[in-house]
C-alpha cells in the first residue's frame, strides 16, 4: 500500500509518496502558503490530485494543538489560519480520501517509537531542537497528549519566574544560538545558520565552543527537570542540529556536570540522538494513520 506523507512547517510542506516499509517512492516540497485557509487548503489539494490515484490516503503533521481523533486544530502554531478549525472535515471536501493529523513534535516522537531510538524502550521524551523546542512523551509506547493535547509543547515552560518571555523555546531554539553567535563574532544574524556554526565548533573555535557549552548547559537543566517530573528511560534529541555528534557530547556532558552538582544519588537522564531527522516528521504521520485505521 501507498500513502502520502505530509510534513507541514510555516514555511514549506515537504510530501513524500511512501509504503508501510519506510520506502520513498518519491519526495518534494513546496512553499506554505501564509495568508489564508483557503491557500493551504488547494496547496494539499495540488498534490493529493498528483497522487489520488495511488494511495489509500494522507497522513499530515502539522503544527498546533491538535485532537488528532476529531480533526480538529485548537490552535495553529505558525498557521494561525488553522485556529480553531476542524481541519480533517475541512480538507476531506477538497481531498475526499482518509486523512488524519498529528502534531509535527508528536509525529517526531512516534517516528522514534516505531522504527528509531525508543522502539526498545516503554518510556520515553523525544525533544525536537527547531525554531523553538518542540517534542512529545512516551508512555507505554504511546504518546501521552494530555486532557487539553498540550503535553510535549515543552517551548512554554518557564526558565525565570520573574519574566514569562524567558521561556524553553526562547533559551534553546535556534535563534537564540544563531543570536549569541552573532552577537559575540559580529556576524550578522541573516548570514548564520547551523551549518555555519557548527563547522565552527567542529574546527575547535574557542568562542562558539563557550557559547555551545554554555547552550547545552541550559538544555541539560530542562532535561533533568523533566527527569525529575516524568522519570523516563531515555531522551532523544532531534531537530536538524542533533545530527552534529558534538552536540550531543555536549549535551551529556552538561547532563553529568548538573547531575553530579546535587551530591546524591539521583537518577542520571539517558541521552540519544534521534534516528530520523528531517523524514521524521512524514514517517511519524505515517505510523499516526496506519496505526488510526
Amino acid at each position: 500500500m501507498r500513502y502520502l506523507a505530509l510534513d507541514v512547517g510555516g514555511s514549506s510542506i515537504k510530501y513524500a509518496l511512501m509504503t508501510e516499509e519506510l520506502e520513498f517512492i518519491e519526495k518534494g516540497k513546496k512553499p506554505t502558503p501564509l495568508d489564508k485557509i483557503e491557500n493551504f487548503i488547494e496547496a494539499i489539494g495540488e498534490t493529493y490530485d498528483k497522487y489520488k490515484e495511488d494511495i489509500e490516503g494522507i497522513a499530515i503533521s502539522m503544527p498546533g494543538v491538535l485532537d488528532s481523533e476529531k480533526g480538529y486544530a485548537y490552535t495553529g502554531g505558525a498557521l494561525s489560519y488553522n485556529e480553531k478549525k476542524e481541519i480533517v472535515k475541512i480538507l476531506r471536501e477538497r481531498c475526499p480520501t482518509k486523512i488524519t493529523i498529528e502534531n509535527d513534535g508528536k509525529c517526531a516522537a512516534l517516528a522514534e517509537v516505531w522504527k528509531g531510538s525508543l522502539k526498545d524502550f516503554n518510556d520515553g521524551v523525544v525533544i525536537v531542537l527547531g525554531t523553538g523546542v518542540g517534542g512529545g512523551i512516551v508512555r507505554n509506547k504511546k504518546i501521552h497528549k494530555g486532557k487539553n493535547f498540550f503535553a510535549g509543547e515543552f517551548s512554554f515552560i518557564s526558565t525565570n519566574v520573574n519574566n514569562t518571555e524567558e521561556c524553553w523555546g526562547c533559551i534553546s531554539g535556534s535563534k537564540a544560538l544563531i543570536n549569541e553567535v552573532s552577537k559575540v563574532k559580529g556576524i550578522p544574524y541573516e548570514e548564520l545558520d547551523g551549518y555555519k556554526i557548527f563547522e565552527y565548533a567542529n574546527n575547535n573555535d574557542p568562542d562558539i565552543l563557550k557559547i555551545l557549552d554554555d547552550f547545552t548547559y541550559k538544555l541539560a537543566v530542562q532535561i533533568f527537570n523533566l527527569q525529575c517530573i516524568l522519570d523516563p528511560e531515555i531522551f532523544a534529541i532531534g531537530g536538524g542540529i542533533s545530527s552534529q555528534e558534538i552536540l550531543i557530547q555536549y549535551i551529556k556532558r552538561n547532563v553529568d556536570k548538573y547531575y553530579k552538582s546535587f551530591g546524591v544519588d539521583l537518577p542520571l537522564p539517558n541521552v540519544v540522538s534521534c534516528k530520523f531527522r528531517n523524514d521524521a516528521n512524514l514517517i511519524g504521520a505515517l505510523y499516526n494513520f496506519i496505526t488510526n485505521k
